[in-house]
């Protein structure tokens, strides 16, 4: 079977290419905030045992998908939904999430930040992290804030593909590999 990667490229291209077209019904961040109630949707229980089901016609599975949302769902929204049930791909939803949201950031000239701290960072902590690490990566920041108490102390930051550790742990296992050279 083809990777999940190669399958959800196409849709989310076509579905960028829709949320950012000069007459698309809403505007770039209302259709991230659907296509990410979308991914949520397609990973629930009930909603893949649906979606598995050899005898519902793509018909149902459409409009209990839609059902599902909370967010409205606009009649190029219905379209896509459609598409990726009668070709049974909508349980590729959450990785078309992802690359979709990949093409925002792009778009934006932005890049999601996961930030690991050893303890809770309050909301001004995470400003001026995010300010420093705008400058350093040179791209604005949508940061998601994790505690790991493993870290012992400092902050472990990942955008994209490049890892900034400047944790306890790190430099310990640092120190550690430097001694037994």
């Amino acid at each position: 079977m083809a990777e999940l990667a190669t399958i959800a490229r196409p849709y989310a291209e076509a579905l960028f290419r829709v949320a950012t077209s000069a007459n698309s019904p809403a505007p770039l961040n209302a259709w991230a905030e659907l296509v990410g109630e979308m991914a949520q949707a397609a990973e629930n229980a009930d909603v893949i045992a649906l979606v598995q089901n050899p005898k519902v016609p793509p018909a149902v599975i459409v409009d209990s998908f839609i059902a599902v949302l909370k967010s409205p769902v606009n009649q190029e929204a219905k379209n896509f939904i459609n598409t990726l049930a009668s070709y049974h791909r909508l349980l590729v939803l959450p990785e078309i999430a992802a690359q979709f949201f990949a093409l925002k950031n792009a778009h934006e000239g932005a890049a999601d930040a996961a930030i690991s701290s050893a303890f809770a960072l309050t909301e001004a902590q995470v400003a001026d992290l995010c300010k420093t690490l705008e400058s350093k990566f040179g791209r604005k920041l949508n940061p998601t804030v994790t505690v790991d108490s493993s870290l012992i102390g400092g902050v472990r930051v990942a955008v994209g593909d490049e890892v900034l550790d400047t944790s306890v742990r790190a430099k310990l296992q640092q120190m550690q590999i430097a001694l037994t050279a």
